[in-house]
């Protein structure tokens, strides 16, 4: 038996409910002008995550707009050093060790758009209580979906931990 539920509940839920958990998110000091925040919704069908960005790094030219891989980290923390500005965020939230790109920490990425992006999508890859002090890191690169074990999605520019 499938689990139904229509649209427009859907938007009923996201309309009246508050987040589940919010993630927000800060660049790196190399990228001190991105903020933003993710929101975690618990529904019946999975978790909806609604991402909002400002501040993205752009390109120039007609094909100027970047594309910026997002994931869920198991670390608890946005601290890093020298080399990793974010090397607390630890690895891809992976609970099943499953190859890239099917951890569950693996998510859609950003479209850039003039420096900000906008991004709501459903998955069945967690629930919002499993991912409660994690962190969501933003990288500078797209992902590739193939390389492992992370995507060769480039340097961490934002990150934010989930409360």
């Amino acid at each position: 038996m499938s689990l139904q539920i229509s649209p427009f509940e859907l938007l009923r839920i996201l309309a009246f409910e508050n987040p589940g958990a919010v993630a927000n998110i800060r660049g790196s000091r190399k990228y001190p002008s991105i903020s933003g925040t993710v929101n975690f919704y618990q529904t019946p069908l999975g978790v909806v995550v609604i991402a909002s960005v400002s501040g993205l790094p752009t390109g120039r030219g007609p094909c100027g707009n970047r594309i910026f891989a997002m994931h869920i980290h198991t670390g608890g923390s946005c601290t890093g050093n020298q080399n990793d500005p974010f090397a607390m965020a630890g690895g891809h939230y992976n609970p099943n060790n499953c190859p890239h790109p099917y951890h569950a920490g693996d998510l859609p990425p950003l479209f850039g758009n003039k420096g900000i992006a906008w991004s709501a999508f459903l998955t069945d890859r967690f629930r919002v209580r499993d991912i409660i002090g994690k962190t969501v890191i933003i990288h500078g690169s797209p992902d590739d979906f193939m390389s492992q074990p992370s995507g060769d999605s480039g340097e961490k520019i934002a990150c934010g931990v989930i409360r």
